[in-house]
């Protein structure tokens, strides 16, 4: 048997800060403890990342691809667009609520990385409305969902990004978040139904 391959640096950096993030927070992190987790030297850390932020970064979008990887997965569920664009929906809810409920320090990643890296943000909610745009796309093409269903991808996209909000996921318990989320679903898709012939 062939050993595991070893983990670069930069990955082993990041799993490291990512551990202490989800541990004691972005703010009680240091550069210096990142660096002693990973066995090197603060004044090596630096060859690698220029600051706690940059790595910060780095985590947060590994987290944010995370998401949109199990999001796109969900888009293949089978079946029509309504069951799609609800495991699609589900998928980013559940990813969530566990990373919210289980990591509750995550959310000072979450708070800097809406504040001052803005552009990780706006690229994730791009590429969720590209995969609600061809759900959609889909649905028309099938004759479920009304000509003008894509064009709506932005509109829908806001209608359910409250299921993605970490701030909001200690509202709730995963069930009841569950049903609210089939339900907006259910309402946006048949308000986009293709009139009957």
């Amino acid at each position: 048997m062939e050993p595991a391959p070893q983990l670069d640096t930069r990955t082993q950096i990041l799993a490291a800060a990512e551990t202490r993030f989800r541990a004691f927070g972005y703010t009680k992190t240091t550069m210096a403890e990142i660096a002693e987790d990973v066995g090197m030297s603060a004044a090596n850390l630096y060859r690698y990342f220029q600051n706690k932020q940059d790595i910060a970064a780095a985590c947060a979008a590994r987290c944010l691809d995370e998401k949109v990887v199990l999001m796109r997965e969900a888009a293949g569920h089978p079946g029509g667009a309504s069951a799609r664009l609800e495991a699609m929906v589900l998928a980013m809810l559940r990813y969530t609520h566990e990373q919210t409920c289980d990591h509750p320090r995550v959310n000072e990643l979450v708070e800097f990385v809406t504040a001052e890296r803005r552009e990780l943000v706006e690229a994730m909610r791009g590429q969720i409305i590209g995969l609600i745009r061809e759900v959609l796309a889909d649905g028309r093409a099938a004759g479920e969902l009304r000509a003008d269903a894509p064009d709506q991808a932005e509109t829908v996209y806001h209608a359910v990004a409250l299921f993605g909000l970490p701030t909001v996921m200690r509202l709730h318990p995963l069930p009841r978040f569950e049903a609210y989320a089939r339900g907006v679903v259910r309402l946006l898709m048949e308000g986009l139904r293709a009139p009957a012939a």
